[in-house]
């Protein structure tokens, strides 16, 4: 066109220009930027604000401002052009400026510039300033339209405001459309109202209303907090039929719900069929195997990342570390560091919590103290990744002294910190001081205990074998007690040898857990202490009907960047001979030391033979 005699016009550069902005293609948009100048269409305000759009969109939000300065500013459009540009870069603090500049100019906002504006106050998640706003909309008669009230329910619902939000959800406008129901779903589950946002979904299918792949991406988190697998891969099904399955958000969503209901499996074949991965999709992958128990596999995929030139961010180090931690594998560990100080990523609070996390449970207090005093700024997280070290290492004075200058600081103690210092006191057998800190929790900082908490308790009260005491906390919880509960009690009526209320206990994980086979193993060797051989017998049974099979406990070391895996009478090992020879020489040198062995639970039943273990 341009080499015709046909000139282009401002109709022809915004559908250009539009066209690079969607399609990021900042250099062609740059050389039609030169030839809108050319043909002294720079003025014109269709022209000027499609290219104010593409520079955001393209990320160059200081270019879209040089622009934005030079232009006439006659009506709202380049306003809301600029503050959805900087509400997209995430400069919220440079868009609620701009707006309160839009006001004092007597250009007057109108119900897109609100649209664009109000995610910028949910970021701060102010709700005082969020009435302001919302006040000012209903003054000034702002037309209430699908988007606007969209963004209003997003903005009280990320202010924890659910009242106010069900006020604007039953207001009435024009079009009933999918935008709104899928912030409410949105909004519902970051409160953790997963049912309510089932509920809506539900009521959105019946009336035969079309989720799209926003709302889908909305609604799988709850049903990954529900654990509800069958409705998930409803879900599932639903996008695979519309086509929904390529989107990445879609694919992250879906895979971390298949990773919450323990479907590792599923979660690991979606993610290996989305063809275009972002840092998000891998991030999500690497975090399901940390959390899940294969810390390898964390460690390897977070490798493979590096290679397929996919880009680190805090997340993706973090979730790699947290893996080294749970391995231990200090030599990886120490590797990330060194990326991460190599390329400038080590400033990063969650991060570098996570390294005085790695540090400590690999052994090394002394590197972990040393990372959080190089660390520029603290938040609670820091504070309490080292209050946990401390405790985690039997150093219960150092762990308290560092919350009490937390609270010297002015931070606030959150469920997190508490968590730590009960569970710190807990190992070093400080029953008194770790009760006062769970009422401390509950009573002068308002905290809600939650089911961690309450195991730790039991836990606290069990390792002092102070089993009434800990059955009472059971028993006086606001909530059903899980699993993990019942297991921590039943561990403490093993080491105290309360075989009727390790029986009780015992009887409730089986209707939770019934193929864990660590809590048969457990009550058939406290059976066994007792010599109720029958009941002995009975556990032994129950397993065999329930197919359920022991899972061989294992130990592990790192020696020269290598991990070496030990099973009970392990023969695998490359070096198996000389670690039996070297165990023999070990015992025969502890036995002159007049070191005798413990044979607890070993009591032979008449006629049998061997020892009574499962």
């Amino acid at each position: 066109m341009i080499n015709t005699e046909n000139k282009p016009n401002s109709v022809t550069f915004a559908c250009v220009l539009s066209l690079c902005a969607s399609d990021v293609m900042i250099g062609f948009g740059t050389q039609n930027h030169a030839l809108v100048i050319k043909y002294g269409l720079e003025m014109d305000s269709p022209v000027a604000n499609t290219l104010l759009a593409m520079y955001a969109k393209c990320r160059h939000v200081s270019d879209s401002r040089k622009l934005f300065d030079s232009v006439p500013k006659s009506d709202s459009v380049t306003w809301n052009g600029m503050i959805s540009g900087f509400v997209q870069n995430g400069l919220m603090l440079d868009a609620q400026n701009l707006f309160r500049d839009m006001i004092c100019s007597g250009v007057k906002p109108d119900s897109i510039t609100f649209s664009s504006f109000l995610p910028s106050i949910s970021e701060s998640e102010n709700l005082d300033h969020c009435k302001e706003i919302h006040c000012y909309i209903i003054r000034n008669s702002v037309k209430m339209d699908v988007y606007l009230k969209s963004a209003l329910i997003d903005i009280y619902l990320k202010c924890r405001d659910v009242k106010m939000v069900s006020k604007i959800f039953k207001q009435r406008t024009t079009i009933v459309d999918i935008v709104i129901y899928t912030a409410m779903i949105s909004g519902y589950v970051l409160n953790g109202m997963n049912w309510d946002a089932v509920e809506i979904f539900r009521w959105l299918m019946e009336n035969k209303m079309k989720p799209n792949s926003v709302t889908l991406a909305s609604i799988l988190p709850a049903t990954a907090c529900l654990a509800a697998l069958k409705l998930g891969k409803e879900l599932h099904s639903y996008i695979l039929k519309n086509g929904y399955e390529k989107k990445c958000y879609v694919g992250c969503a879906l895979m971390d719900m298949y990773a919450k209901c323990g479907r590792l499996d599923l979660c690991h074949q979606i993610f290996e069929g989305v063809s275009d991965k972002d840092t998000v999709c891998w991030n999500s992958m690497i975090t399901s195997f940390s959390q899940n128990g294969k810390p390898e596999e964390a460690i390897d995929l977070f490798r493979k990342m590096g290679l397929e030139r996919a880009k680190y961010d805090y997340v993706s180090l973090s979730a790699a570390l947290s893996a080294c931690a749970n391995l231990p594998a200090l030599q990886s560990g120490k590797e990330i560091h060194g990326f991460m100080i190599r390329n400038l990523l080590s400033s990063d609070l969650f991060a570098e919590s996570a390294l005085i996390d790695l540090y400590a449970k690999c052994g090394n207090l002394e590197l972990s103290l040393h990372v959080f005093t190089r660390m520029k700024t603290r938040n609670e997280v820091s504070w309490n990744s080292i209050i946990s070290a401390y405790g985690n290492h039997g150093r219960l004075k150092e762990s308290f002294d560092m919350y009490y200058k937390m609270l010297e600081l002015g931070l606030q103690p959150d469920h997190v910190t508490f968590l730590s210092l009960i569970s710190a006191c807990g190992h070093a057998g400080k029953v008194d001081e770790g009760a006062h800190y769970f009422h401390s929790m509950t009573e002068q900082y308002g905290i809600t205990a939650r089911m961690e908490h309450y195991a730790c308790m039991v836990d606290l009260y069990g390792r002092a074998g102070h089993l009434k005491e800990a059955f009472e906390i059971v028993k006086g919880m606001p909530f059903e007690p899980d699993a993990g509960i019942w297991g921590t009690l039943l561990g403490a009526c093993r080491v105290h040898g309360n075989v009727d209320l390790a029986e009780l206990a015992s009887e409730r994980l089986f209707e939770l857990d019934p193929q864990n086979s660590g809590y048969y193993v457990l009550l058939s060797n406290l059976q066994a202490d007792a010599g109720r051989w029958e009941n002995v017998l009975r556990v032994r049974s129950l397993m065999k009907e329930r197919k359920v099979n022991k899972v061989p406990g294992y130990s592990w070391i790192e020696v020269n960047n290598q991990t070496h895996l030990f099973f009970a009478a392990d023969g695998s090992h490359l070096q198996s001979d000389k670690i039996y020879d070297l165990l023999k020489y070990l015992l025969l040198e502890m036995q002159r030391e007049g070191y005798v062995p413990l044979l607890h639970g070993r009591v032979q039943a008449p006629g049998w033979h061997g020892s009574c273990r499962i």
